[in-house]
């Protein structure tokens, strides 16, 4: 399963978890020491959710919320199928 959003391309970012000891200078100390490093992910706010096209038809997809939240598509209400749109 994927984390990637399907409109913005956002994905995970990774970087490092730092721990220090010890008081900082500007508060009185006499400096902070690193103990420790270790690697963590930042994770993208996805949710899944379907979708109306120009053509009628519903799909699912994910997005992050900051998609959702600006309102970039329209949503299906619940109970709707896949409307197949009828040639002239």
């Amino acid at each position: 399963m994927s984390r990637v959003c399907q409109y913005s391309g956002k994905h995970p970012s990774t970087g490092n978890k730092v721990v220090r000891r010890g008081k900082a200078k500007r508060e009185g100390g006499i400096g902070q020491n690193v103990t420790g490093i270790t690697k963590r992910r930042w994770k993208p706010n996805l949710q899944t959710i379907r979708v109306i096209e120009e053509n009628g038809c519903v799909h699912r997809i994910k997005v992050c919320a900051r998609y959702i939240k600006a309102g970039k598509f329209v949503k299906a209400p619940r109970g709707m199928r896949n409307v197949k749109p009828v040639s002239a």
